[in-house]
């Protein structure tokens, strides 16, 4: 069974149920529009990276309620038969617009946008929610991760660690990570495959330098053999010394390096390499893991650790944090007519932004990099000679630029319901990822306190969101007041 029918019903209940209580033959293909967002970047980022679409575009292909699928739904006895005939013979139709895999994205913007009947439009917004959510998560703490390596290649070894470890080894190779350990990701799109040994080999053997020269044979031009098992200083360099002048130099190989797993890394990378170099062993490499996050990174850069190469895991593929990418509805036709809405809160950050809207980049074409982006309706019409940039959160921050270039950042995905869009190779993705954060000034892309990305909207959008936040109060004062007369005349 393919996993794209596996996932068919990869939806909440009230989807349906909701779309079971507004189904009506004569309404039904009325278009709403949807947009998938996030409030807050995660990991105290200054950014996060889109990912997951190429999930998305899958699931919506192969989407549709099989046999067996209209069968459990008629058990639970909630549906009529009217609207399960219309669940079989369901396929997408709409318009999907999204932001590429690979791109800088930031808070309240869309990155997502899906305009289609409502009964299509609702059953997607668990499957994206999902995709997007996790995708986003893993590739933004690879890169956060790559970044502070820098020069360092950074190899995945979390397949073991994660909830989804093919999803977080492809977007950690999209990224910047040089390779994983994930044997079927490997396979599947053509990533470098990596790994050594384990605790346990040395352990099982009778002694680390028979487990250590058993490996040499096996592998004597890739030996790269894990030290920490009993002793690093004590047992494990010296171990790998006497395995490379018993077996690998007599028979004209190198010991390609070391992997430090405990303790005091930056102590014991400087150590190891002073062992190394005394013994003639210059070209040996030091790899070192064990849990490292991007701030550790720098601050074994900071220590001087010796490190030639770094083994990132968990930090990759279960970093603790969530994106928290929800799906708002924008709007509503009503007779062919487009209706913006917009979600009221007392939290402001919540309060949505209503309308079928579009999202531009604004990048100043002296430097190249990227001043903002910048929210918009959709059939507004950019300036090209000046532009006011105003703060998504706070109005009164407002910004004139001139001699800029505005690209539009989602691209369109499925239109009529026919995929439109040819999905770049991993590869791909990842020279486009690699580009894209070239774009962002460093302040943005620092680990502590970076600089804030500004999110902006027209004045057009931003008095829009005003009448109906304003219609909306206006509406519910009336009500009040309503109540108030009803319970003076009883």
């Amino acid at each position: 069974m393919m996993q794209m029918e596996r996932d068919n019903l990869l939806m909440d209940f009230y989807e349906l149920t909701m779309a079971q209580s507004n189904f009506d033959p004569k309404s039904k293909n009325e278009i709403v529009y949807f947009d998938a967002f996030f409030r807050n970047l995660p990991l105290e980022s200054g950014y996060a990276i889109m990912a997951g679409g190429e999930e998305i575009i899958d699931y919506i292909k192969h989407l549709h309620f099989s046999a067996e699928d209209i069968a459990y739904l008629r058990s639970l006895n909630k549906f009529t038969e009217e609207f399960l005939n219309e669940l079989a013979a369901f396929r997408f139709t709409g318009d999907l617009y999204m932001v590429p895999d690979g791109t800088p994205v930031f808070g309240h913007e869309p990155i997502l946008t899906v305009k289609a009947r409502a009964i299509e439009a609702m059953f997607l917004e668990t499957a994206l929610l999902t995709y997007m959510n996790r995708g986003i998560k893993y590739a933004t703490a690879a890169k956060q991760i790559t970044l502070a390596a820098g020069d360092i290649p950074v190899m995945e070894f979390g397949a073991r660690r994660g909830d989804n470890p093919d999803c977080a080894s492809k977007y950690a190779y999209m990224a910047g990570c040089s390779g994983t350990s994930n044997t079927k990701v490997g396979k599947q799109y053509g990533i470098p495959v990596l790994g050594t040994m384990a605790h346990s080999m040395v352990m099982n053997e009778e002694s680390e330098y028979v487990a250590f020269k058993k490996f040499a044979k096996a592998y004597p031009d890739d030996s790269v053999f894990l030290v920490d098992t009993i002793d690093t200083l004590h047992s494990g360099i010296p171990n790998a010394v006497r395995v490379a002048n018993d077996y690998l130099i007599p028979t004209g190989h190198r010991l390609k390096g070391i992997r430090i797993d405990s303790g005091d890394l930056a102590y014991l990378s400087k150590q190891a390499r002073k062992m190394l170099d005394s013994v003639g062993m210059t070209d040996a490499k030091i790899c070192l893991s064990n849990g490292l996050t991007a701030k550790t990174i720098i601050a074994l850069k900071n220590q001087g650790a010796c490190m030639d190469s770094i083994g990132a895991g968990d930090n990759i593929s279960a970093p603790k944090e969530r994106v928290g990418v929800v799906y708002k509805l924008a709007a509503t036709t009503k007779h062919n007519e487009l209706v913006p809405k917009i979600k009221v809160s007392n939290d402001i950050a919540k309060v949505t932004n209503p309308g079928y809207k579009k999202v531009y980049r604004i990048y100043d074409r002296k430097t190249g990099k990227a001043m903002g982006d910048l929210v918009a309706l959709h059939d507004e019409i950019i300036p090209t000679d000046q532009l006011e940039l105003i703060d998504i959160e706070n109005e009164w921050n407002r910004k004139q630029v001139t001699n800029y270039e505005a690209k539009e950042l989602q691209v369109p995905i499925f239109k009529d319901g026919n995929l439109v869009y040819q999905e770049p190779s991993l590869e791909e993705k990842r020279v486009y990822c690699d580009d894209q954060m070239g774009t962002l000034y460093d302040e943005v892309k620092r680990l502590d306190n970076p600089d804030k990305y500004y999110v902006d909207v027209t004045k057009k959008l931003l008095n829009l969101k005003k009448e109906l936040i304003l219609a909306s109060k206006t509406q519910m004062v009336i009500k009040e007041v309503d109540q108030v007369k009803q319970l003076v005349l009883k």
